[in-house]
């Protein structure tokens, strides 16, 4: 199987050892290519507040909108993610491992990266994603029996990732 997520409590907190994850991956001379989340929140932001990183090293894309601080709900901006989905495509080719942040809400409905996620199992290319638990039955149902949960930790992942790139 070369499709393992992994799952952690709290906000943003599975996109951030991802990013240490392409980090350490691109430090090895393994090239990586997705996204990940660039930091968490900071304090006075919304916890929603996210940019995205575009790997191997492209630009920070930021994906909500600003709808106030009274608002509530999905401050995702989608089409600012479809951009995300067209900029790593555009960079796609070389990859040796995509990175996805998040299965999130676009990816649940078969929209955002889920065209990527097929085309790199179809390339025989790793992939590694976040999935939260609210999503997670969504991921399995869209995943199947290709998906194998990770241990949410940098040297894990690594591991895991050097077992399937050497088959």
């Amino acid at each position: 199987m070369k499709l393992g997520y992994l799952t952690m409590e709290g906000r943003g907190a599975a996109g951030l050892i991802l990013g240490g994850v392409a980090d350490r991956l691109r430090n090895d001379g393994i090239r990586p290519s997705g996204v990940v989340q660039s930091a968490a929140a900071k304090p006075g932001q919304h916890p929603c507040e996210t940019a995205l990183r575009i790997l191997p090293d492209g630009p920070l894309l930021v994906i909500n909108q600003n709808l106030g601080p009274g608002s509530r709900g999905c401050r995702l901006d989608a089409g600012a993610l479809e951009l995300a989905v067209a900029e790593v495509s555009a960079g796609f080719a070389g990859a040796d491992v995509l990175i996805v942040n998040k299965f999130g809400k676009q990816e649940t409905v078969g929209r955002g990266f889920c065209s990527l996620i097929v085309e790199a199992l179809d390339r025989d290319i790793p992939v590694v994603i976040g999935v939260n638990r609210l999503n997670l039955p969504a991921f399995l149902a869209f995943a199947g029996d290709l998906a194998e949960q990770l241990v949410p930790e940098e040297s894990g992942i690594i591991r895991w990732l050097r077992q399937v790139l050497s088959r």
